[in-house]
């Protein structure tokens, strides 16, 4: 169980976040850290003048200023992805003095604060639902003198994008303009995105906003975007068993970055990502089948040794372009060697939308991106044009 309060306070020149989450262990293992992420995107809908931004400007740990607390006992904090615009940091229930693991059964509290300057921070402010919680609460507080206007939107795994249920409530506190919204037992994987507009001293509007584009959406969620080269190297296999405990770490950043993605979108038809889309030069994969029950697919070392003659065509997308489709040919069935963590060698036979998933996969782990398999003359189309979000692939 989790409670996920969230408080955001903008002075004029920074924006201020506090977070506090109650916890508690229904495990069977005692947890030594726990992992939070900050992502910032000042020019939503617009990723060229974001990344242009922080490319100039990347958000440095010193000015974040980032303290962690468990209970009263300082939390020390580790690095684990480090972005121009996106940051990953292990909390541990440590510091130089004591370890305080939270065992199974036990129950605590983690508050942890960061501040952000308005150049690097966009007008909006969101929260995922990446553990069962049983409240949420988000305040936000602006200066009375900046006018501001707050909305939201929530999209879940079985919804796209929609106004939240609930408005979020105005008090206003001296100076300062108090919006607070809560919701109780909100669906795993869903995301709730609250916007604001403000005006500056000159009662001007502040730019305008607007919805994050697809690619910057998965970018922000740590994702590599098509620039970069190692979308276009073989990825190097692991030596099985010796290098196991490197490939199971893999694969856990994978099952990690699936619940990111997940949080984002509506995969109707199944998803998979490869370590390359998250900057691991190894040959990793996780796929998703379209069937939500069925377990995931996890590809070590995999290759196509055997393609059948019959093929189709349907519209793919890729989280590292996700702003496009493309009408891609694959075989209708294939036939994978891939190997076990303990070293043993497996062949799987996948058909229709299974194997186009994992083609898809096996193409990233070699280098390749869909846009290579496509026929001469098509060209993707933007994902505006597409109508099949959330539908399964065709196949009669």
């Amino acid at each position: 169980m989790l409670d996920d309060d969230a408080a955001l306070h903008f002075d004029g020149t920074h924006f201020h976040l506090r977070m506090r989450r109650a916890l508690r262990n229904n495990g069977t293992e005692p947890i030594t850290r726990y992992l939070i992420r900050i992502a910032v995107d000042r020019y939503p809908g617009e990723p060229e003048r974001s990344n242009a931004l922080y490319r100039a400007h990347p958000l440095a740990w010193d000015e974040l200023n980032l303290a962690a607390h468990c209970g009263t006992e300082p939390m020390t904090w580790t690095v684990k992805h480090d972005r121009d615009a996106f940051k990953e940091v292990w909390l541990e229930f440590a510091n130089p003095q004591t370890r305080f693991p939270l065992y199974p059964g036990q129950t605590t509290e983690i508050t942890y604060s960061y501040s952000v300057s308005a150049e690097k921070w966009g007008p909006w402010f969101q929260r995922a639902v990446r553990l069962p919680t049983r409240h949420l609460n988000v305040t936000l507080t602006f200066p009375v003198t900046s006018n501001p206007t707050v909305w939201g939107t929530t999209t879940s795994m079985s919804a796209q994008v929609a106004p939240l249920r609930t408005p979020p409530q105005r008090t206003d506190d001296g100076d300062r303009a108090v919006f607070s919204w809560s919701t109780v037992d909100p669906e795993l994987h869903a995301r709730y995105r609250l916007e604001w507009r403000l005006k500056t001293s000159q009662n001007q509007e502040d730019e305008s906003v607007t919805t994050p584009t697809a690619s910057q959406a998965m970018a922000d969620a740590g994702i590599v975007q098509e620039d970069d080269p190692i979308l276009t190297r073989p990825a190097r296999p692991f030596g099985l068993p010796a290098e196991a405990a490197e490939a199971q770490q893999v694969i856990d950043e994978l099952m990690a970055a699936i619940d990111r993605v997940r949080a984002l979108h509506t995969f109707g038809k199944g998803m998979g990502i490869a370590a390359p889309q998250l900057g691991i030069d190894r040959s990793a994969a996780v796929v998703l089948p379209p069937d939500s029950g069925a377990e995931p697919i996890v590809l070590l070392n995999a290759s196509i040794t055997e393609t059948s003659p019959e093929e189709d065509q349907q519209y793919e997308g890729c989280l590292s372009f996700f702003d496009v489709r493309g009408l891609v040919p694959r075989p209708l069935h294939i036939l994978v060697a891939h190997t076990d963590l303990d070293g043993t060698p497996r062949l799987t036979r996948f058909h229709h939308g299974e194997a186009r998933l994992v083609a898809h996969e096996i193409d990233h782990v070699d280098g390749v991106v869909y846009r290579a398999r496509m026929r001469p003359g098509t060209r993707p189309i933007p994902v505006e044009e597409y109508r099949g979000t959330g539908h399964r692939w065709n196949y009669n």
